[in-house]
């Protein structure tokens, strides 16, 4: 055994048990893809779709609470609603595809996601699987949500996912699970960042600098933390990959009306990292893009509190919605896969023109 298989197998005897409670074994399933999946826990599925912590400020004071929601209408854009299953590619339709068309398949290829537990990240996982990876590791700090997602993901598609219950800003923790998600896969080839907090909605004058560093750890150390983990495994294992970061139109706007200083600077600070790990990586086959979405139709936008802001960013946008939670998935399985085989250290605004006026 080498020195660093007996490291690995030190440490994943108290961070990874065998009896995996706490990375649970491959959720890999053999259930027809077709049926619905079924979320197990009650509670767990009311808190994810009726409720949304909201933190406000009023007079320099934060509060927090819960607001419960009713389902309220989504947002059709152009091909219709937002798909409850997924659906994996077969190697039969794969074969019939055009060269063009298998540039964007994933087939055989092992994805990392992180924030995949719900919203956006889950979205772009969902994508991942129905363009052919067959493996997708998802790491997400929310246990319940994590296991949920990806147990439905699982049965929904037949791939082997596996669900790390890690804070991206554990150095430790990130590594360790990195290194076991190479040992069960073998390698990494795509790492989809969408892990990231957007809490500073206030004037600047009034944010605590202790609250500026938990939010700069998580949207830029930890960002990092994960990257380079990955990037080290690439490296050492030759893989020529493509990393996906989701940083926001954020970073290269101020938005309005909300204040949120720390944000825009920690989403600017993913954009310019993106760009330098590109630089460095380029020699090594690794390819590193961001993503920078608009003001998307997630759980958390839907509540009352924020119809006043809605309507002001509706009105600001040239096509006059808000994004879909999906519209975000073709554009991250291009930059995962070989239609994008020339691209580096691009940032891609999507945002329904938001940024134009």
């Amino acid at each position: 055994m080498s020195s660093r298989s007996a490291v690995r197998l030190a440490t994943r005897c108290t961070a990874f048990p065998t009896k995996r409670t706490v990375f649970p074994a491959s959720h890999t399933t053999v259930r027809s893809v077709s049926k619905t999946p079924k979320r197990e826990d009650a509670a767990v599925a009311t808190a994810l779709e009726y409720e949304v912590p909201i933190i406000t400020y009023k007079d320099g004071l934060r509060e927090e609470h819960v607001v419960p929601i009713s389902e309220p209408p989504v947002v059709k854009p152009p091909g219709g609603d937002v798909r409850k299953v997924a659906y994996p590619l077969s190697a039969a339709v794969c074969d019939q595809l055009t060269p063009t068309m298998k540039k964007f398949t994933l087939n055989d290829r092992v994805a990392v996601v992180t924030g995949a537990g719900r919203g956006l990240g889950y979205n772009m996982a969902q994508a991942l699987a129905e363009a052919g990876v067959k493996g997708i590791a998802i790491i997400d700090m929310l246990k319940d949500e994590g296991e949920i997602a990806a147990r439905e993901l699982a049965e929904q598609t037949g791939v082997d996912v596996r669900f790390y219950p890690v804070d991206i800003t554990k150095e430790t923790l990130v590594h360790k699970a990195v290194e076991d998600i190479v040992d069960h896969y073998g390698k990494i080839d795509i790492f989809i960042n969408s892990a990231g907090i957007a809490d500073s909605n206030m004037p600047a004058e009034n944010y605590s600098i202790d609250r500026f560093r938990r939010l700069m750890d998580i949207n830029v150390n930890g960002n990092f933390i994960v990257a380079q983990a990955i990037g080290k495994e690439m490296i050492r294992t030759g893989t020529k990959g493509s990393m996906v970061f989701i940083a926001s139109m954020s970073g290269s706007i101020v938005n309005y009306p909300q204040q949120q200083n720390c944000y825009n600077a920690s989403k600017a600070a993913v954009i310019q990292m993106c760009k330098s790990l590109a630089a460095e990586w380029a020699h090594y086959g690794i390819r590193v893009n961001t993503i920078s979405p608009g003001y998307m139709d997630t759980a958390l936008n839907r509540v009352p509190q924020l119809d006043a802001q809605k309507k002001m960013w509706v009105e600001r946008t040239p096509q006059g919605r808000l994004g879909n939670v999906d519209e975000l998935n073709n554009l991250a399985v291009m930059l995962a896969s070989d239609a994008s085989s020339f691209m580096t250290g691009s940032n891609i605004i999507i945002d329904g023109g938001y940024t134009l006026w």
